[in-house]
């Protein structure tokens, strides 16, 4: 049996304070019952043994704190060794002592005081406390070794889940990243009593381009003051425990990079069930009842208290380390071609964008340097960025799919100059089946999900650009996207954080962005008709109850409507780069809102706009006027597809599918390129 992990210490926090944490520039409150965190983090945020607060502290006051940390590592290193000298052994004892009268000082002084910052990428799991019975069978006089006996109910139930409304959520991403997954798992992972989620959906629920992606809606008055006001942690309270703890397990993941798993503990009355979260999805294990099987429930305690970092789920490929005073992750991967591969991955940028939510790809874009690479490739003057996130492994991978587009701009002027230049990338070798494997999981493989990481050039997000920049932009991105499909790389995922840009020389060049949800012509398998898409902009066809459940064709089509409601939502939401206030920003409600509701908002939009732009918007005439000839060419489109559909039925019987009807690309596009306003705005000044 692996001896006790002195580097981690673990120690319970009684909590229940307030956890902040800043998800872009909107910050979350949660509050845990009981977090479980290493004995360092738990002492940090109160008083040390003299007395003085930690932000207040002296110089010389920091430095014996930081020798005293440094010690503690050291001898935590000695203790994992096996010494046999007599010496040895007197000074191992008396630092194990003196790691105790430290763990007694803090629970002495300050178990029961209020921590005052207490980080969330710190905590190792949290413990959930419910209160169901008024009473509790008493345990017995005697404990004897017997077969595990199921709890009532052995599995907590999460069906209701299916159809409750989605938890309160932070806002997800600005409109400068790539659109993330799964908000939350458990509405969304078909997860039962005892069933784990499989996964393995690709569509991208919610909207994460927007500020205000958040799972539900906000109560009160929305004015400019309210809408930038921190969620309320008090909200939690009334969500289902399975709800609250996934919360918190977002957050924990959205705190640390390329995390593996995590563990949380759900306790009701006397059972306490452990859940554990991954990017497949959720397993959850049966129950033990710490009173009546104490015996049961002090070996797993035991067994925790043996776990390292990496046990808990931590990456141990991605070292945190800390470069002049901030916080870093460095990742060292030998590599073929140019042996090993350094990345300092700068995790306390500004600029990294984050994830927050359970399941699916997880994407987070973090500004990166590397000696290596600039060593093969120059230094790029506005930078690299990392691209980290779980890829399903079943699917073609965006390096496969990025050496076929690469290949494709080799031949069209459209696509050259026009996609992302990967830099370098690894996958590592770490599937999320195997522990599904393990535990004879049904299905194991269905959803599963490895680990990458790519290195890009940094561009530019479309949303800095305005009136004909902005359209330039965009209609090279169209141009490219055009090029691409007919050569069979289908993107499917158009969104504007998927819209990029750089300067070459005077002349801003459009880059699509983003091919980890894209597929090729010749893939096997079906792939047309996936859930693919960032809910705001995608087609009317797949925001349907037929698209949901996959009865609808992606089509060419649906990407290029996909492009017009970008542009709509990019023109009404900002003006000249920055976005316009709450109160101006009519059309953010559509990232609060499920699939089928938010089509039937944009299906309202559609039919009903004006001659003249929204006042206080900032568009100007050329540009509503291709919007409104644009979206009025799409709802002729649809106009004479259901009359199609409603005749073809009619005379055969037999109903079809709402988009049997797939025009040539190029003839499509041109219903486009040939209004007035395509002409207008095409001519920059």
């Amino acid at each position: 049996m692996r001896a006790p992990v002195p580097a981690v210490d673990m120690i319970c926090q009684q909590n229940d304070m307030p956890m902040h944490q800043m998800h872009q520039t909107k910050k979350s409150i949660r509050k845990p019952d009981v977090v479980i965190l290493p004995l360092n983090s738990a002492c940090a945020p109160f008083q040390d043994e003299k007395g003085s607060k930690k932000g207040k502290q002296t110089g010389k006051q920091k430095s014996k704190q930081k020798d005293r940390q440094k010690n503690d590592e050291k001898d935590d290193e000695k203790n994992d060794e096996k010494n046999d000298e007599k010496d040895d052994g007197k000074h191992n004892e008396n630092d194990d002592g003196q790691r105790q009268t430290r763990r007694k000082a803090h629970m002495d002084m300050n178990a029961t005081a209020k921590p005052q910052n207490l980080p969330w990428k710190d905590v190792l799991a949290c413990i959930e406390f419910k209160r169901k019975t008024k009473g509790i069978k008493a345990p017995p006089s005697s404990y004897t070794l017997t077969d595990y006996a199921p709890t009532k109910p052995e599995y907590l139930p999460v069906d209701h889940l299916r159809t409750a409304d989605p938890a309160p959520a932070p806002p997800q991403t600005p409109a400068t990243q790539t659109a993330s997954d799964t908000a939350f798992a458990a509405q969304s992972s078909g997860l039962t009593a005892a069933q784990p989620s499989r996964g393995g959906s690709s569509s991208k629920r919610k909207a994460t381009d927007t500020l205000e992606s958040a799972a539900k809606k906000s109560k009160g008055n929305h004015d400019d003051k309210d809408a930038d006001a921190d969620l309320d942690a008090d909200a939690d309270a009334d969500l289902d425990v399975t709800v609250q703890t996934g919360l918190y397990a977002a957050e924990m993941f959205a705190a640390n990079l390329a995390v593996n798993y995590l563990l949380n503990i759900i306790v009701v009355d006397d059972v306490a069930w452990i859940w554990y979260y991954d990017r497949q999805g959720i397993i959850q294990c049966s129950g033990i009842n710490f009173i009546q099987d104490l015996p049961r429930f002090m070996v797993l305690l035991y067994a925790l208290q043996r776990f390292d970092l990496h046990d808990w789920g931590r990456n141990k490929d991605f070292l945190p380390i800390e470069v002049e005073g901030k916080l870093c992750h460095e990742v060292k991967i030998d590599d073929e071609n140019l042996g090993e591969v350094d990345l300092l991955l700068h995790t306390s940028h500004d600029e990294r964008v984050k994830h927050y939510g359970l399941q699916g790809r997880a994407t987070n874009v973090v500004p990166v340097t590397s000696e290596a690479l600039m060593k093969k490739y120059g230094k790029f003057e506005d930078g690299m960025v990392a691209k980290i996130f779980w890829g399903e492994a079943s699917r073609t991978s965006e390096p496969e799919i990025l050496k076929k587009v690469e290949e494709i701009a080799k031949r069209h002027a459209t696509v050259q100059g026009h996609v992302p230049e990967l830099l370098w990338h690894h996958r590592f070798t770490n599937p999320t089946s195997a522990i599904r494997e393990a535990l004879d999981v049904p299905e194991p493989t269905t959803g599963s999900r490895v680990l990458y990481i790519l290195v890009f050039r940094k561009l530019f997000p479309i949303t800095q650009l305005h009136g004909k920049e902005l359209f330039d932009v965009w209609r090279q991105c169209i141009l490219c996207h055009v090029t691409l499909w007919k050569e069979g790389v289908y993107h499917r995922d158009v969104s504007p954080g998927n819209l990029m840009w750089y300067w070459r020389g005077d002349k801003r060049i459009g880059v699509l962005n983003d091919y980890d949800l894209s597929s090729l012509a010749d893939d096997p398998g079906p792939r047309g008709n996936e859930r693919t898409g960032t809910v705001p902009f995608m087609a009317l066809d797949l925001l349907t109850k037929e698209g949901q459940r996959g009865e609808v064709k992606h089509l060419y089509r649906h990407d290029l409507e996909s492009f017009m409601w970008c542009f709509a939502w990019i023109s009404l939401r900002y003006k000249n780069g920055a976005p316009l206030p709450r109160r101006l920003r009519p059309l953010d409600e559509w990232a609060t809102l499920d699939a089928v509701a938010c089509g039937e908002k944009k299906y309202v939009f559609q039919g009903h706009m004006t001659a003249s732009a929204p006042s206080g918007s900032g568009i100007d005439g050329v540009t509503w006027d291709f919007l409104v000839d644009s979206f009025l060419v799409l709802k002729k489109d649809a106009d004479e597809r259901y009359y199609l559909r409603l005749k073809r039925s009619s005379s055969s019987g037999e109903g079809q599918q709402p988009n049997a009807y797939d025009p040539e690309p190029d003839a499509f596009l041109s219903r486009f390129t040939s209004l007035e306003g395509w002409t207008k705005l095409g001519k920059l000044e």
